[in-house]
């Protein structure tokens, strides 16, 4: 049956708005929820459930491969010969030996998917979500997506997804003025509103607000079995000022631009997560130099068991994006990430903010002729897998495609029939079997026991 809540705010005002708690959604543009078991489903993975339980994820290798489920492929697209694509979507189900096998060939430890939660925009990349507790329906139903994780759990790979409590859109179907009043957002736009982004911000003081939130961070773990969470512009949550300038917000009651209350959410939802599910990590997208963010929540951290480096990718892009004649003048931008590499535990990422908005792929960033790209290119990831954190990379940079991500193209696999492209997609497969196979590289990747400089200061041959 499909169904929406009909909410009569007054005699002349009717609301018709989606479950938010539902589970399963029409295919944009139509949203009304759907009802739909999801109990029938039998899982085989309680052996890796449990093997990730007993798991120490800091003494493990972590190679995560980061994905846009639409656009990573589309139908006609899974010959690489074939590159005459329609449109089409293709299913969870048939999406799990594609992606998996492609991920295993390359061996990355995990995939991290951009948000798979319900929302009404393509555009949007999932980051802003209708639906907290549905697996969006382009890709098929939430049974379709338990087959997904089940099947890459059984290739040994785990799966993150990204996770968006920071805001939410204002269509007129989802959470915004939900009975006709700010009831999931803070009724104060100084408070609730995002100016840049043109969305509504969740009031945290809330409990039913942290209450919906933190369900949903658990229904992904306990439905769906994911193995972690990358939790979205956890800046913009923290620092009530974020985005505004003065007079256009609000001070806490001491005064400060902290979002107490946001901090009490992170603080919650990270205590709930590690109490009720050993194992699972959860992961910070935090652009600030906010402290102890990856501290336990009893010492007075945030409690996140990660946090995107994005010190370190936005040095260590600026050096690699010069001519190798000018580096020796940037050295500091190569070794200051050391300076508080064990501040935090850090995941360095070269994700897929670095390559939209006209930033240009990894490969186009690179300086020189076609050659001299794809040797910069090279270096760039080797550095990566030698500096102390976990890693990342977003689909089609291991390849290096050269144009910029679009979610509405599939990547150009064409490319693979060019030998230099080829050349470097091998590179990165042995650089990722290298590393998972030296314990060096990530048993103690949390200390400084675990690196050490040869030599830190020889500017001159860079």
């Amino acid at each position: 049956a499909v169904y929406k809540y009909e909410i009569k705010v007054n005699y002349k005002t009717l609301l018709l708005k989606t479950d938010p708690y539902g589970i399963y959604c029409e295919q944009r543009p139509a949203n009304a929820s759907i009802v739909c078991n999801t109990t029938d489903f039998k899982w085989k993975d309680d052996k890796w459930l449990e093997d990730r339980k007993l798991k120490n994820i800091d003494k493990e290798p972590v190679s995560i491969y980061e994905v846009h489920l639409g656009s990573w492929m589309k139908k006609d697209c899974s010959s690489l010969e074939n590159v005459t694509c329609d449109q089409e979507f293709y299913n969870y189900r048939e999406l799990a030996p594609l992606l998996a096998d492609y991920v295993k060939k390359m061996h990355y430890t995990h995939v991290e998917l951009m948000p798979v939660m319900e929302h009404p925009l393509d555009e949007s990349w999932g980051y802003q979500v209708t639906g907290y507790y549905a697996p969006t329906s382009r890709y098929g139903s939430p049974a379709d997506f338990m087959y997904f994780v089940d099947y890459l759990h059984s290739k040994g790979i785990g799966v993150i997804l990204d996770w968006v409590p920071a805001h939410f859109p204002r269509d007129a179907h989802g959470l915004g003025r939900f009975d006709g009043m700010p009831l999931y957002e803070h009724p104060d736009p100084r408070r609730g509103e995002h100016p840049d982004w043109g969305t509504k911000i969740f009031d945290y003081g809330k409990n039913e607000v942290k209450n919906f939130l933190i369900g949903s961070a658990l229904m992904w773990i306990e439905n769906y079995h994911v193995d972690g969470l990358r939790v979205d512009a956890v800046a913009s949550m923290l620092y009530l000022d974020y985005g505004r300038g003065d007079g256009e917000w609000l001070p806490n009651i001491y005064g400060g631009n902290e979002n107490l209350e946001a901090i009490d959410f992170i603080k919650e939802l990270n205590s709930k997560m590690h109490e009720l599910h050993k194992g699972v990590i959860m992961i910070a997208e935090e652009s600030t130099a906010w402290p102890m963010m990856t501290h336990p929540v009893e010492a007075g951290g945030l409690g996140f068991d990660y946090k995107w480096n994005m010190g370190w990718m936005n040095d260590f892009l600026n050096y690699m994006k010069l001519d190798p004649l000018y580096r020796k003048y940037h050295h500091n931008d190569l070794t200051f990430s050391m300076v508080y590499a064990y501040s935090e535990k850090f995941i360095l990422v070269l994700s897929h903010d670095e390559v939209v908005h006209e930033k240009g792929s990894m490969i186009a960033k690179m300086p020189g002729g076609y050659e001299d790209k794809f040797s910069n290119l090279r270096v760039a990831y080797g550095y990566m897998m030698t500096h102390p954190g976990k890693k990342l990379l977003f689909m089609g940079q291991e390849f290096g495609q050269f144009a910029e991500w679009n979610e509405a193209k599939p990547l150009d696999w064409m490319l693979l029939g060019y030998d230099k492209h080829t050349e470097l997609q091998t590179y990165v497969k042995t650089l990722n079997a290298f590393y998972k196979e030296h314990p060096a590289f990530w048993q103690i990747d949390y200390s400084w026991e675990g690196f050490q400089w040869i030599v830190p200061d020889d500017s001159q041959q860079s």
